[in-house]
């Protein structure tokens, strides 16, 4: 399945931001039916990172994705990259 399929948008809140700062990670809106593992591999594939832990939850708006990356990337540097700051 291809990376973008899987991978819908940034979900972007004050929230997400303090967890960019703090916690290097991001937000993503992800398909409904896609697990852990694929979202892991689409966001490596598609920035060229390496992920070290996906947690996703079911909200109204759909599947949300956090996504913290390895120590030795920035999640700032990513979403300077897909235009959340």
């Amino acid at each position: 399945m291809d990376p973008y399929d899987i991978i819908l948008h940034p979900y972007v809140t004050e929230k997400t931001m303090r967890m960019i700062e703090e916690n290097n990670a991001l937000q993503f809106v992800v398909r409904v039916d896609a697990n852990k593992k694929m979202i892991k591999e689409a966001v490596e594939k598609i920035f060229n990172v390496k992920v070290e832990k996906v947690n996703t939850r079911i909200t109204k708006k759909g599947k949300i994705a956090v996504v913290k990356l390895a120590p030795e990337y920035k999640a700032e540097d990513i979403g300077m990259r897909i235009g959340i700051f």
